[in-house]
């Protein structure tokens, strides 16, 4: 798979702006100047952590606006305070800043200093909007919230009820989706839905002030129970929910539905493009009706939908993956098995792969399943460019060089990344006493075997070559030492430099090894569709996580959680939040190669 982006010393250099067909069609507005300036938004629920679903989106929405001179808006559509909380408001903030730090930020929506309503005299009648005001820069990423706009959108209620569109209906829940029908028979009339004007308005008056508990009543759009789109079948506006909320505390007991307050927070902060996921689609047509029956000065925001992305071997449902922290499958919502932002974060993936990734893979129209291995690509790529390499033993078997004196130590030079030079060199310490993985020694090794055996030779690397003459055991016959002589003169700049090896090893100084605490994560699930049959537990990958305590070489002790490390000949790895002074904790991001593609293949 090519890559369509350039690194320089270290970073990546920014990639040509993609072609879909919705940039196709903001494009076509900007050319025809059909609005002074485009304006996206990312309208998240905060009940729940964001996961790379939602990083698509971020990237797609503030990546139209950073492409054609537009703004975005980070808004809660926070319109269910029984489902949403403080923790995943912060958590959302947290990741969109993380995502689009650096890359889109200067793209931030404006946030309103206290729009209040303005009446304007439209036909006759008085009708109140927000309509454009004094803002300031969101630079901070203070987020927007559908619950400021309540006020406003309570007196849109009200214009609906007057222009009888909108009435109370006492129909319980479950009477309501009795009465709606199905997708091949229509619906049937509530009875309540001829009530007067003055009735109306007097008990959503009354709703309002918190006199009928919940379920008792709600508020409906009058338009057609015989649509053949559902969503259209007098779709409820407002329910009672006597509940606190997470923003605007005790204020409300009335909550308008997502699909009223989303088109109308659209329009109220002036949003050009609101772009949702394909099952939105069907909503649209509710989405236009409540505007246009409003009658709001133009222009309106219009809805355009895409495909949402469906990762292979993960789970992408807030519920199942809440499901997994509350069955104690996974240590939390960011574990860094987990498809969260935050998950991905803590296991080391970086902004700039996630970009990369939903570049490459696009927005469609049509519904279907993201190969992980496209994900895998563009981390390792990130990587490849980014980490700075150091040497650790996962697995570790001491070596030593019978050769050398007991106090021999000297320090070798070695590169930091062979990818960017000015990444620079580092000093590692070389002594008597070293450790090898244990994987890079067989006692009765096959055909093509490069590695470590009997008898066999291999090349320490930044090092000497080496023999192996000897292999200690103990009473059970586990081997506990390798007993080797070195050529001497094969370092760098050595007598026998030149000579060749089929074999390079890494390896620790046993002397100035630091101990760690390595996480080997993997993929969750072993099936690309792990909930296909609805029964993803059975799908669970037993060997996911494993620890292990590593030799590692003593520069890591100054390890960064900022920056990425690949453990020369195994894999990428990060610093984790848990990490403490002298007893570091690093996450395997992701191993070198694929190798699921191999055992697939197996």
């Amino acid at each position: 798979m090519p890559s369509n982006i350039t690194e320089t010393s270290g970073q990546a250099a920014t990639p040509p702006a993609p072609s879909d067909f919705i940039r196709d069609i903001v494009a076509g507005h900007v050319a025809e100047k059909k609005y002074p300036q485009i304006h996206t938004r990312f309208p998240p629920e905060p009940n729940g952590y964001l996961h790379i679903g939602h990083a698509k989106s971020i990237c797609l929405n503030f990546g139209i606006a950073r492409e054609f001179g537009g703004v975005c808006n980070l808004r809660m559509d926070d319109t269910n305070p029984t489902k949403e909380d403080v923790e995943y408001v912060d958590s959302i903030i947290e990741d969109v800043k993380w995502l689009i730090n650096a890359w889109a930020d200067d793209k931030l929506g404006l946030k309103a200093t206290g729009k209040t309503p303005v009446a304007e005299q439209r036909n006759g009648k008085e009708d109140f909007f927000l309509g454009p005001e004094p803002a300031k820069s969101q630079t901070e990423l203070e987020p927007f919230y559908a619950s400021d706009y309540f006020d406003q959108i309570y007196t849109y209620a009200v214009q609906l009820i007057k222009k009888g569109v909108a009435y109370v209906d006492d129909l319980s829940k479950e009477d309501t989706d009795q009465y709606r029908g199905s997708p091949d028979r229509p619906g049937k009339e509530s009875p309540f839905r001829t009530r007067s004007l003055e009735e109306n308005l007097d008990l959503f008056s009354r709703m309002k002030a918190g006199e009928f508990p919940d379920g008792a009543r709600t508020l409906r759009a009058k338009i057609d129970m015989a649509s053949p789109n559902i969503w259209l079948r007098d779709p409820v506006l407002y329910r009672i929910k006597q509940a606190e909320h997470h923003h605007t505390g005790g204020k409300w007991c009335i909550y308008p539905m997502y699909d009223f307050a989303h088109c109308l927070s659209d329009y109220i902060e002036g949003i050009t493009h609101s772009i949702c996921t394909l099952e939105f689609e069907v909503h649209r047509p509710l989405y236009d009706w409540i505007l246009e029956h409003l009658d709001l000065p133009r222009p309106l925001p219009h809805q355009y939908e895409f495909a949402r992305l469906s990762l292979g071997y993960t789970l992408m449902s807030k519920r199942k993956l809440l499901q997994l922290v509350q069955d104690k499958i996974v240590s939390g919502l960011d574990d860094p098995r987990m498809p969260t932002i935050s998950g991905l974060r803590r296991r080391g993936v970086t902004p700039q792969a996630l970009r990369d990734f939903a570049y490459n893979i696009g927005i469609t129209k049509y519904n279907a399943v993201t190969d992980v291995a496209v994900l895998e690509y563009a981390v390792r790529e990130d990587l490849n460019r980014r980490a700075l390499r150091r040497m650790a033993v996962l697995r570790p078997i001491k070596v030593v060089i019978t050769n050398l004196p007991e106090n021999h130590f000297e320090e070798l030079d070695a590169v930091n990344n062979p990818e960017d030079e000015s990444a620079g060199r580092r000093k590692i310490p070389f002594s008597r006493e070293l450790y090898i993985e244990s994987d890079d020694f067989m006692e009765v090794a096959p055909p093509k075997y490069f590695r470590l055996r009997p008898g066999g030779e291999v090349r320490l690397k930044y090092a000497y070559i080496i023999k192996c003459d000897e292999v200690l055991k103990d009473g059970s016959g586990k081997i506990t030492e390798l007993r080797c002589t070195a050529d001497l003169g094969s370092k760098t700049g050595g007598p026998t430099s030149a000579r060749k090896v089929k074999g390079t090893v890494h390896w620790v100084s046993a002397q100035h090894a630091l101990e760690a605490e390595v996480r080997l994560y993997d993929r969750l699930f072993t099936v690309p569709e792990p909930d296909a049959d609805g029964g993803f537990e059975q799908h669970l990958n037993r060997h996911s996580l494993e620890v292990v305590t590593a030799k590692c070489e003593p520069s890591l002790k100054e390890a960064n959680p900022e920056l990425r490390y690949q453990f020369e000949r195994l894999a990428y790895f990060t610093l984790d939040k848990e990490s403490k002074p002298g007893k570091p904790i690093f996450n395997r991001t992701i191993t070198l190669k694929d190798t699921w593609a191999k055992t697939a293949k197996q």
